[in-house]
């Protein structure tokens, strides 16, 4: 396996395809907007600045890096002949079923098929195209070039081949895969939405502020980043989405998003990505300004 094709130059896209570059493949960046490949490039070219500064990396590693990807705006031209494309748009059902519906139309049928979902059914996704023992879910971790741990998900047609293909190419990039099934949520999300949801209602009830519901888990629990503060990391929309996945996959009231993250994503209000969610990104990109509509 020697060429990936990364779709969406977003926050998980442009880090995977980081990730992949810096490890020696060539990689072809996918997105339909050209700014998006724009700031993403700009992205990696940051974090390969920092990775540099601090001596984890060389000049020489940055450039290879760099050169290893090349950018696209349309689908069937980014993934001719490649070994595997891992997708990774928004979290969207529809979106990302219409992605895969093309790539059954533009890759060879040995390319196997990999999506960054963190909770839609791999399943689901496998069942729209030719051959679904090829397609797997590969859950990486934000930050990408950081975060060791990858969530390999089986679908319930994904082959005992594809899966080991895709567990070694893994620990090839640096990563600890961790095999898991395809249920809503699978394991990373099932467990902490339900938490950082739990969090927000506390919030709700008033039963403590943003610091302290933060400080808490923070100094009691051993978490590097409070629930809130984690929640407007990964974005107020993401968690919410994939709430509603696991809210309509099981059917179980404890996953049923609280009415105040409803009512903070409508408003647009989506933590870091937006500049203000349960803290106010405005100044700085550190979690150290509550957001006025929590102070009291």
């Amino acid at each position: 396996m020697k060429t990936i094709a990364v779709i969406g130059a977003g926050t998980m896209g442009n880090g995977i395809a980081h990730t992949f570059a810096q490890s020696g493949f060539t990689v072809k960046l996918i997105d339909v907007s050209e700014k998006s490949l724009d700031n993403g490039m700009a992205t990696i070219a940051s974090n390969l600045d920092r990775m540099l500064s601090k001596g984890t990396i060389t000049q020489e590693d940055v450039a290879k890096t760099i050169t290893n990807i090349i950018t696209y705006t349309d689908i069937k031209d980014g993934v001719v002949g490649v070994d595997l494309v891992v997708e990774a748009a928004t979290e969207n059902v529809e979106l990302k079923l219409n992605i895969f519906k093309q790539l059954n139309e533009a890759c060879s049928h040995n390319t196997i098929l990999a999506t960054n979902t963190s909770s839609i059914s791999i399943t689901q996704i496998g069942a729209i195209v030719a051959h679904p023992e090829r397609v797997i879910g590969m859950h990486f971790m934000n930050p990408v070039p950081i975060m060791k741990l990858v969530e390999i998900i089986r679908g319930y047609n994904t082959s005992d081949e594809v899966t080991k293909i895709i567990m070694d190419l893994s620990e090839k990039l640096g990563k600890t895969p961790v095999e898991v099934n395809d249920y809503p949520g699978f394991v990373a999300n099932r467990i902490l939405m339900p938490m950082l949801n739990e969090a927000i209602e506390t919030l709700y009830n008033k039963v403590a502020g943003v610091y302290e519901i933060d400080t808490v888990m923070k100094l009691g629990m051993g978490h590097p980043m409070g629930p809130l503060q984690l929640a407007d990391f990964i974005g107020l929309d993401v968690c919410l989405a994939i709430l509603n996945v696991m809210y309509e996959g099981f059917k179980n009231p404890k996953y049923a998003p609280c009415p105040l993250l409803v009512n903070m994503v409508r408003a647009g209000k989506l933590g870091v990505k937006s500049g203000e969610g349960f803290y106010d990104y405005s100044e700085s990109k550190k979690a150290e300004k509550i957001s006025k509509q929590f102070i009291s």
